[in-house]
């Protein structure tokens, strides 16, 4: 990519941004931001117009103190089906739009960035959105390496933005019920937890398609960005990109984050001791790179955690297809996103009925407004600068054991990890694997 100017206001530095070609460009970012008051509109930008974008914006649109003034995409198809969807209701002669999320992050004129792109430019985008004084709701996973993540975390606290990850089960009322009912100790002492997704894509999962130009409109360059130059396949662009591990971490990252980031909220803890994987490709015959079977083990202090994904097996699990099972001493609970059960243990080893939790079965159904409810909170932190429900450190530690889990299973090693010091212990090699150089030009801001 050719240098382009960045952040050419000229206001006073508050930290540099190595962008393109490595240049250091000076930010301003108490100059670039404004302080809120409780009744004042928030103008915000998407960068990345794609499905997930366009569900963000859905319920940043309904806000009465949002005004949507920019979006961002590499594909122009994309920013045109935004301004096109009816249900967003976006005055065309009144947003910009770009291509790059430099020119967006310069502004003036945004105070907030929605970031909702590829796994592979969280880090980048977020970092810099911040160094220039924005912002940031950024969809999860949060990174896609551990230092990646930890850098995020450095930016919002050193530059002082908010940072809420698109980790929305926080915000439901049953999730934070449940988390509450397991941490007052309703169901006994937990020492096993299970997390799954399941489905059956055989035989041909996202089929085969052949390297081609890429569509009119996108700049494949400058959506690989950081990630290595490959040809253009359709398998490796919008929702498919899940599935290749130059852009994400396969389901283990796109769900794992969500179901895990819930574990350790019920749990009260934010980071394994040890984690093991084991699974492959066995059988679906397409060109993704993530496996189709995966069984995660992640030892906690007092209690294990599993996570099984498999994409050739359908067969759910009490007929439900992902979720959170919680097995205590005294009952089990599940919980999903239509809400949570309980399953008292009906005797103990007397024989006598164990009768500690009241309502033998219960079922909580939630509300549809939990993503609603989390851009809300982002909003208001906005304005009063108190940490959002899924801060970015937050969502930086339910990210981080989904990635260990990655890299035992490329590594074949049980991996010893270091909460506190967030290294890997004793273990070089796999140590390699917490980052990823990225592309030249394409240099990861240093804050």
């Amino acid at each position: 990519m050719k240098r382009r100017t960045f952040l050419r206001s000229g206001i006073a530095a508050a930290g540099t941004i190595a962008g393109a070609g490595g240049a250091s460009k000076t930010v301003g970012a108490q100059a670039s931001s404004r302080v809120l008051g409780a009744n004042e509109r928030i103008r915000v930008a998407a960068i990345g117009c794609g499905g997930q974008g366009n569900w963000d914006l859905s319920d940043f649109v309904k806000q009465p103190d949002v005004e949507i003034v920019a979006l961002c995409d590499v594909y122009q198809k994309s920013i045109e089906d935004t301004l096109s969807n009816k249900g967003l209701g976006l005055d065309a002669t009144r947003v910009k739009t770009f291509k790059d999320f430099r020119e967006v992050v310069e502004r003036r004129d945004i105070d907030a960035v929605i970031v909702a792109t590829p796994d592979h430019w969280h880090a980048l985008t977020t970092i810099t959105a911040c160094q220039a004084g924005k912002d940031v709701y950024v969809e999860k996973p949060l990174s896609l390496t551990i230092d990646e993540g930890k850098r995020m975390v450095m930016a919002a606290r050193h530059f002082n933005r908010v940072v809420q990850v698109g980790t929305q089960q926080r915000s439901a009322p049953h999730f934070a019920q449940a988390a509450e009912i397991v941490r007052a100790g309703r169901i006994g002492a937990v020492t096993r937890v299970h997390t799954w997704n399941v489905g059956n894509s055989t035989p041909n999962g996202i089929g085969n398609p052949p390297d081609t130009d890429p569509p009119a409109g996108l700049d494949w360059d400058l959506y690989l960005g950081p990630a290595p130059r490959v040809p253009f396949n359709k398998n490796r662009f919008l929702f498919e990109f899940r599935w290749f591990w130059d852009y994400s971490g396969g389901m283990m990252t796109d769900w794992g984050v969500h179901l895990i980031d819930i574990v350790h909220w019920a749990m009260g803890i934010d980071a394994p001791s040890a984690v093991s994987a084991a699974g492959g490709k066995y059988v679906i015959k397409d060109n993704r790179e993530t496996p189709d079977t995966l069984m995660a083990l992640f030892e906690y202090p007092g209690f294990v955690l599993t996570y099984e994904n498999r994409i050739l097996n359908g067969r759910t699990h009490d007929g439900r297809g992902y979720g959170i099972m919680f097995y205590g001493t005294d009952g089990t609970l599940f919980v999903d996103r239509s809400g949570f059960e309980i399953f008292p243990e009906e005797m103990n080893k007397e024989g006598m009925v164990v009768d500690r939790i009241s309502g033998a079965k219960s079922r909580r159904i939630r509300e549809e407004r939990s993503h609603f409810d989390h851009v809300r909170n982002f909003l208001d932190c906005i304005k009063s600068r108190k940490a959002p429900v899924s801060d970015v450190e937050i969502g930086h530690r339910s990210t981080t054991a989904p990635h260990l889990a990655n890299i035992a299973l490329r590594t074949g090693r049980r991996i010893r990890w270091d909460g506190k010091r967030q290294e890997i212990i004793g273990d070089a090699e796999s140590s390699k694997w917490l980052s990823r150089a990225y592309r030249a030009p394409w240099t990861l801001p240093v804050v």
